[in-house]
């Protein structure tokens, strides 16, 4: 079967081997980029293809017509009409949990600089504020403590019940609002509703995927019940956040700030308001990018396909 990757450069951009995926076909073809008008010439024979965050819509996917399998590079599959996937047959898998510890791992390292903004400070030593000082230390930010404090996450995947357990060795209470009615998966997390959550919570962590019903999710309505001292985190997907509402609740101080590794449209526009807003840091889509969490992903799409082309097709989506 001839396979194509539509956009294999942040997966692999060259740390990484590609020969288990080579070894399954004698026609697979290797692009690190692909615009949209380059799709349908690049994957017009191919049987299985490969994207991560090129869009395969119903316009495109109509004018593939020996496409007989989708992989996603990735966990979310917004990227793909699955209506015209299931209209026509086509199997599309998606790689689940390959980044689990390391989106866990970013979640608490945007946390912990929005609270000891530990870069911040190395860097006022470095320029000599230290060797100036009058006291022995010295602080520009606030320093908090998160023993005690309230961690709500929106969603309980294994996402979240990992950012649940590491925020309960910081001694933090966790709550959680999810679309089943258990949270028993990590023990003492509380279920709560949307309102509570956002009402109780001092840091809100958002992970959820991006569907009609959570884009948007945190808005201007939601973030005005939030307290003044609160922190907004998302390494989920950027739609889910109305950037504007948040960038006006950052710049009014209706809340204390904001970590998100994830925006709505990436790269970003240079007028993208959360690029400015106050107190925001902004990292550019990383939290998957270890390469352990990478290879790991390599591994399972190369053992999707096999097991598509053995006839038992894993992590199929549609």
């Amino acid at each position: 079967m001839n396979i194509v990757v539509l956009d294999g450069y942040t997966l692999n951009p060259g740390d990484l081997n590609w020969e288990p995926l080579l070894d399954l076909s004698g026609d697979c073809k290797l692009y690190e980029r692909t615009s949209p008008q380059e799709v349908v010439e690049r994957a017009r024979d191919a049987a299985i293809v490969l994207t991560n965050k090129v869009v395969l819509d119903r316009a495109t996917l109509g004018q593939l017509p020996s496409l007989r399998y989708v992989g996603v590079l990735a966990t979310g599959v917004n990227v793909i009409d699955l209506d015209a996937t299931r209209e026509r047959g086509i199997t599309v898998a998606n790689v689940p949990a390959y980044s689990t510890p390391s989106v866990v791992q970013l979640t608490f390292a945007l946390l912990l600089e929005l609270t000891n903004r530990v870069g911040h400070h190395a860097g006022s030593v470095r320029g000599g504020n230290w060797v100036r000082s009058k006291d022995f230390a010295y602080w520009d930010f606030p320093q908090i403590e998160l023993a005690g404090l309230r961690m709500g996450l929106v969603g309980f995947g294994a996402i979240a019940q990992g950012v649940a357990r590491v925020a309960q060795a910081l001694g933090m209470e966790v709550s959680v609002t999810r679309r089943g009615t258990q949270a028993d998966e990590v023990p003492g997390v509380q279920l709560v509703d949307m309102e509570t959550l956002f009402r109780q919570s001092d840091v809100l962590s958002i992970h959820c995927p991006l569907t009609p019903e959570t884009r948007g999710l945190v808005n201007a309505e939601r973030l005005a019940l939030m307290k003044g001292s609160a922190f907004v985190l998302n390494t989920s997907r950027g739609p889910i956040v109305h950037e504007a509402d948040l960038a006006a609740a950052l710049n009014g101080g209706k809340i204390a700030g904001a970590g998100l590794d994830v925006l709505s449209t990436e790269p970003p526009a240079a007028d993208n308001p959360l690029l400015s807003a106050k107190n925001c840091l902004v990292t550019p889509h990383i939290a998957w990018a270890t390469r352990a969490a990478r290879s790991r992903m390599l591994d399972i799409v190369v053992a999707n396909i096999r097991a598509f082309m053995d006839g038992q097709p894993q992590n199929v989506v549609t």
